[in-house]
């Protein structure tokens, strides 16, 4: 095996003006971007692509503004105040789409800084918890930089790299960042439960990470057959494995497999993923591919949103003109979940921020993406129940879902229905006055 070098020296490659590429989620090289942030003083314009991190992204610190520009595929929230101060900007595009602009060199990348695991006895290195766009890099990149983690899972499918093809090896023994798991509020397992109910046995699903999630998964409990293809999962589906809920035997692909392209969660979930057959990481090219999604049954896609209008539109990228997060894979899975045989594609959220601030409103804020267009939307769910959305004229589309608003807020809302549509949607009850 070739020798380790120090990570200052492994950095050298890195130059004024290059194109790096960062590892995505919890393999995001720690030892590597520190080292990066220590070229600042001997570079300029360097130009660094990433999806989400986790971890420290020192590269990102105001002071290194003329050093390192950082380009989003999604926006992270270690990233979130270069975005403020534009030393960060964001590319809008689908994640299916994010190895395409690599392997077409819509975007040329020069050093590719990965984490990896030891090498086995045939010199191959697994990228662990995240293939993602990171097999398309690895391919594309001048020089690869592997930081060599003993912590890192050996996961199967795509992610291997040969010490052939790694061009500087760093040891860097760091432990995997952790989302811990949180408590589950009331609104959450009410909005879990509703989203449950859309759920058909045999359903292939897709579903990120986070409470509403989670409150799906706690609440499938007395389902069966389910299968997972999805671009990433975390804890909660390991009950449901150990139970036999998710089996993944109704898969048109991959059957018998839980499909992924990177996982995000506590120790626990990176234990389960460690040399388990019955996990397949894959490049994001083809486990977000609508093709590829819709031939599954029943695809049922669980998304989220920042809000929803009376129409339908999402937003689900910002808050306002505030860039926020990224587009994901939500209409890779939204479209094919439309297309599968038996498929819903469903946008859940609790009616309100913490704040009480609305979540479904009569028109998206000014400078708001769509995400998801109307016309993509089937189902909206909150913890006050299920719009069906599917086929579904403006006036009754607005009728459903000021059903599931808060009531704090469905009169206004109602008011604003009949500005733009001519008709009442629903009927308030007058508010009770002050005796």
């Amino acid at each position: 095996m070739k020798p380790f070098v120090s990570a200052d020296k492994a950095l050298q490659a890195v130059k004024s003006g290059s194109h790096v590429f960062i590892h995505t989620a919890a393999a995001a090289p720690q030892v590597l971007v520190k080292a990066l942030a220590g070229r600042a003083p001997e570079v300029k314009g360097v130009q660094i692509y990433q999806m989400h991190t986790d971890g420290e992204a020192p590269y990102a610190n105001p002071q290194y503004m003329e050093n390192f520009s950082i380009n989003c595929f999604f926006i992270g929230a270690n990233v979130r105040p270069a975005i403020k101060t534009g030393q960060a900007s964001y590319i809008p595009v689908f994640l299916s789409e994010v190895p395409l602009l690599l392997r077409r060199e819509v975007i040329k990348i020069d050093v590719a800084l990965i984490s990896v695991s030891p090498p086995d006895k045939h010199g191959f290195c697994s990228m662990g918890p995240s293939v993602d766009a990171t097999r398309a890099a690895v391919e594309m990149a001048d020089v690869v930089i592997a930081q060599v983690n003993r912590h890192m899972p050996r996961t199967h499918g795509e992610g291997w790299v040969n010490v052939k093809d790694i061009d500087y090896l760093v040891e860097g023994d760091v432990p995997l960042p952790t989302h811990p798991e949180v408590e589950l509020t009331d609104i959450e397992r009410s909005i879990g439960r509703h989203v449950a109910g859309l759920v058909e046995d045999g359903a292939t699903l897709q579903l990120g990470i986070g409470a509403i999630p989670n409150a799906t998964l706690e609440a499938l409990a007395d389902h069966k057959n389910l299968g997972i293809h999805t671009e990433m999962f975390s804890d909660g589906v390991i009950p449901l494995v150990e139970s036999g809920v998710i089996n993944n035997s109704m898969k048109h692909r991959q059957q018998g497999k839980i499909v992924s392209a990177f996982v995000i969660g506590t120790q626990k979930v990176y234990d389960f993923i460690d040399d388990n057959p019955y996990v397949t990481m894959m490049d994001a090219q083809y486990v977000n591919s609508t093709n590829v999604i819709r031939r599954h049954p029943k695809v049922t896609a669980i998304n989220s949103a920042i809000e929803v209008d009376l129409t339908g539109q999402i937003c689900a990228d910002s808050i306002g003109h505030n860039m926020y997060s990224g587009v994901g894979g939500q209409m890779d899975f939204i479209r094919a979940a439309s297309l599968s045989q038996g498929g819903k594609p469903i946008i859940a959220l609790p009616s309100t921020t913490r704040k009480g601030i609305p979540r479904i409103v009569p028109h998206l804020k000014s400078g708001a993406g769509v995400v998801t267009t109307r016309a993509h939307v089937h189902f909206v769910v909150t913890e006050y129940g299920v719009a069906d959305l599917k086929g579904k004229t403006l006036r009754q589309r607005s009728k459903a879902l000021l059903e599931i608003a808060h009531p704090d807020h469905r009169e206004e809302l109602e008011r604003q229905a009949f500005e733009f549509y001519g008709q009442h949607s629903i009927s308030i009850p007058k508010r009770k006055t002050d005796a």
